[in-house]
């Protein structure tokens, strides 16, 4: 799964990274604490060349009257997606790639306490999560939305969540975002061995107030 999520890249390398042309509304890193209903950069992709564009985590169906009409989905499940009223159309027309940095996930000791595990790539370079996008509303009102793909964890990640977050490659990018004749459900599985590295922190980001570099920083357990 994933709840929560980090971004400290700047938008002009994330715009060069993905030979996009970037929003001049997109939110400023660095962000330590990214949450659901949040605006968070995506790519997209467009005629000519890809968008990198601000958008609510937190997809909204297009038959919600208002865009807490339902419930909040910010994950949408791989194996289930393309048969779902609410993602199936977007996942074969309307796919994304949200950048970030990392993301966490908690556990729960004897007392029932939420502890956070900080994730991210062990070559530390940019997670790419493979997403689907909506427009809801209209004209001046379109809100526009997205959710991230999730599938059932890696032995490794199960420690922790029995979901994780689909990530792409680069090599996978084009093939997810359409732009090539590919199929894109092979790419819907749990990342490689070895992929992701995680350590405890501070239980301060169980607040979706808090914010700050510390909030990543492992803590002694």
């Amino acid at each position: 799964m994933c709840g929560r999520m980090t971004m400290t890249h700047p938008s002009d390398a994330m715009a060069r990274l993905f030979d996009a042309v970037p929003a001049n509304d997109l939110p400023l890193a660095p962000r330590y604490n990214i949450c659901p209903t949040q605006a968070v950069g995506v790519i997209c992709a467009s005629p000519g060349r890809r968008s990198y564009r601000p958008m609510r985590w937190g997809f909204v169906p297009h038959w919600y009257k208002t865009p807490t009409d339902g419930p909040l989905l910010i994950n949408a499940r791989a194996e289930t997606i393309a048969e779902k009223p609410a993602f199936g159309a977007a996942v074969r027309a309307r796919r994304c790639l949200v950048p970030a940095t990392g993301f966490y996930e908690w556990t729960k000791d004897e007392a029932g306490n939420r502890l956070p595990w900080y994730f991210m790539p062990s070559d530390s370079a940019p997670l790419v999560f493979a997403g689907v996008w909506q427009e809801w509303g209209q004209g001046a009102a379109v809100l526009r939305s997205f959710a991230i793909v999730t599938t059932a964890a890696s032995p490794w990640m199960a420690v922790t969540h029995h979901r994780e977050p689909v990530v792409l490659a680069p090599d996978d990018w084009a093939r997810w975002l359409g732009e090539t004749d590919e199929k894109a459900a092979p790419l819907m599985r749990s990342a490689p061995e070895g992929y992701y590295q995680r350590w405890r922190v501070d239980p301060k980001v169980n607040s979706n107030r808090a914010e700050g570099p510390a909030l990543t920083q492992a803590i002694a357990v």
